[in-house]
């Protein structure tokens, strides 16, 4: 068996390619390809969250003595920051040596990093293979956009995207209900090695559907630009992580880290403008749909993934479900996305965005505003298992109408810039929304004195007795519940923000240029890539 075809539009030599408009086969074995490393990257993370209280005996010299939560934690923060060091230079690196050798890569690396860290027999060397696990996780997604845009072309993006969100919604659905019967079952090993088998696949699939690319690298590397911008971002987002832990915004672990990694960063917008190539084409920006689309997109995950985590540890906290028990309640709302995401793919494709995008976050924002009256003992199936479905809903007539209109207002060989850059400002906002999120929280159990020990009587009843027996803990869950309610409400306003930059997506029908490759042409020459009429 050979490799697929370079391509599987059509066209004249010289001219533009023409893609068919039904989703054929061949485009379906690329989007398999993607789907397949974008399962294997997003599950890892969800997957891991569920394992913390497990590294923290099983990692131990003393098994009565588990480590603090901060050290364990560096497993999930050593990813993140891998994450923000190479996703920069994805970009560069898909134009200089092509996305099929680079995505080929990226799940090496990851598939072997897995396999490592399965290996290691001291937290130092988890964190150690967990980078590099990060260093091929954080270009897989950034990638696989690239390469379905391109497979794609404009008629069938919205389609295509959908199938790329798959993934993105139930990874942290499924994630903690794989993690958990894996470690109950197996051991916490099995979290890693489960990737192996996935990535030898994976690759090997690459290698077959995708098609030959041949790059043309006349692009310089912006060293200049690398320095500033990777490290700015990993300084920022190690900051940003380590809020929860610290219980404020202004303590020395923050603020140092963050304040240099802003800094960093803002000399770097100031720098980007001058080099023809820079690391980061933040000239994009200038091009009208996909800033709208961009800064809808940073809002919505800033505000709604902050909230995301919340709702399990609501059902584990307040109501006693164990970890698989509260990803199965969390299902319903990746339920209700799987319905009207192909019905919003195939929407994006015949209509403006602007016109689809914001009956989903309306949706959002009721069914964020309904988990304000949680309680203690809110009904599962009459009110809490209702109110995910409606989100789900919404969040899956959101999020893949945004990216296809990002991408489908650049051109081809501006969409490998273009993908990263909204890679990287999700990453920014979740990081940003689960801080801020983690701290409000954290603040309202705080001044609810019998809240925290409530929570603690799942995992040690004999609290109970110093809280006056069960009338005093079920007192400290609807404080705790309380709590959960008046963070879910901080979430829906930030939710609602995000209908005022939704209000500038495109209401008219597009005409896409992402055919068009004129050399010279771009938003940094002044010729739009995009046509609103």
């Amino acid at each position: 068996m050979s490799p697929a075809p370079a391509s599987t539009a059509t066209g004249q030599p010289g001219g533009p390619e023409q893609y068919p408009d039904k989703i054929d086969g061949t485009v379906l074995k690329v989007a398999g390809v993607v789907v397949l490393g974008s399962i294997m990257s997003i599950l890892d993370i969800t997957v891991v969250n569920v394992a913390l209280p497990t590294f923290a005996v099983e990692f131990s010299s003393d098994p009565s003595t588990p480590l603090p939560y901060s050290t364990v934690a560096w497993t999930i923060t050593a990813y993140t920051l891998a994450l923000a060091t190479v996703i920069p230079l994805t970009g560069w690196a898909a134009d200089r040596f092509g996305t099929k050798r680079l995505y080929m890569l990226a799940l090496a690396l990851f598939t072997v990093g897995s396999a490592l860290c399965a290996t290691a027999d001291s937290i130092g060397m988890l964190i150690l293979f967990r980078v590099l696990q990060g260093l091929g996780g954080g270009m897989l997604m950034p990638l696989g956009m690239t390469i379905m845009t391109k497979a794609a072309g404009p008629a069938r993006m919205g389609r295509l995207m959908a199938i790329l969100g798959v993934p993105m919604l139930l990874g942290p659905i499924f994630g903690p209900i794989l993690g958990g019967w894996l470690i109950d079952h197996y051991s916490w090993h099995w979290i890693f090695l489960i990737n192996v088998p996935l990535g030898f696949v994976a690759i090997l699939y690459a290698w077959l559907a995708l098609a030959k690319d041949r790059p043309e690298p006349s692009e310089s590397f912006d060293v200049i630009g690398m320095l500033l911008m990777s490290p700015g971002l990993a300084l920022f987002l190690y900051g940003i992580s380590s809020i929860p832990g610290e219980g404020t915004f202004f303590s020395v672990k923050v603020g140092v880290p963050a304040t240099i990694g802003v800094i960093m960063m803002l000399a770097f917008v100031l720098y980007s403008f001058r080099p023809k190539h820079p690391l980061l084409d933040l000239r994009l920006f200038t091009i009208r749909n996909y800033s709208a689309a961009a800064i809808t997109m940073f809002l919505f995950a800033a505000s709604f993934f902050g909230a995301l985590f919340l709702v399990p540890t609501y059902f584990q906290l307040v109501r006693g479900e164990s970890p698989v028990d509260s990803g199965w309640l969390v299902a319903a709302q990746g339920v209700g996305a799987m319905v009207t995401m192909p019905i919003a793919g195939a929407l994006a494709d015949r209509f403006p965005v602007g016109r689809i995008v914001p009956f989903g976050l309306i949706l959002i924002v009721g069914g964020m505003f309904a988990l304000t009256q949680v309680t203690a003992t809110t009904s599962y199936w009459g009110y809490l298992i209702p109110v995910l479905f409606i989100m789900g809903l919404g969040m899956g007539a959101t999020m893949m109408p945004l990216m296809t209109s990002a991408l489908k207002t650049l051109k081809s060989h501006q969409v490998a810039r273009g993908s990263t850059l909204l890679n990287i400002s999700q990453q920014v906002a979740s990081s940003i929304g689960i801080a801020v999120i983690s701290v409000v929280f954290t603040n309202l159990v705080a001044e609810k004195p019998l809240a925290g020990p409530a929570m603690a009587t799942w995992h040690d009843p004999t609290i109970a007795n110093q809280m006056g027996g069960q009338a005093g803990v079920a007192v400290g869950l609807e404080q705790a519940a309380q709590a959960f309610g008046q963070t879910f409400l901080v979430a829906a306003i930030l939710v609602t923000l995000t209908l005022i930059p939704a209000y500038f997506l495109p209401r008219r029908r597009e005409v896409s240029h992402l055919l068009d490759d004129v050399e010279g042409e771009g938003p940094d020459q002044g010729v739009p890539a995009v046509v609103v009429h």
